[in-house]
């Protein structure tokens, strides 16, 4: 199988206007890190409520996401795992991956290509997602609720 091609029309574009998209959403994540930093989401409602666990009670695949990402600003890697294993060791990562392959190809003047974008490869984390999410709910792994 081939990988998945994200159709791309500005290839052929001067090298500064291909690295916009991608620097604006750097500084984007940037920003917003930096925010997670000085505004510390273990506030009560400092970046407001989640709505699932409002609804249900119940923790989400991504409920104490926000503090993980406080905590590795902070360098406290142990803390960050504590809040979110799965932001920390799988979501975070990849989102880097993926965004550092996106400037080499913006940067190459090529085509973004990845196989993550297929429908079993989203499947997969999908599945995935939605098996931590019940896992983290059940008493014996309460320690992977935030």
């Amino acid at each position: 199988m081939t990988a998945v091609q994200l159709s791309d029309t500005r290839v052929g574009r001067s090298r500064p206007a291909r690295m916009a998209a991608p620097a604006w959403w750097g500084l984007g994540v940037a920003a917003t890190t930096i925010l997670l930093h000085v505004r510390d989401p273990h506030e009560e409602g400092s970046w407001g409520y989640c709505p699932w666990h409002a609804l249900t009670g119940t923790y989400d695949p991504g409920d104490g996401g926000l503090r993980a990402v406080h905590h590795l600003t902070d360098g406290d890697v142990l803390a960050a795992l504590s809040s979110n294993v799965v932001v920390v060791a799988a979501v975070l990562p990849v989102a880097v991956f993926l965004w550092l392959r996106w400037v080499w190809a913006r940067w190459r003047d090529e085509p973004f290509r990845s196989r993550m974008f297929r429908p079993n490869v989203l499947a997969a984390w999908l599945v995935g997602l939605l098996a931590f999410a019940v896992v983290r709910n059940l008493e014996f792994a309460s320690w992977l609720a935030p």
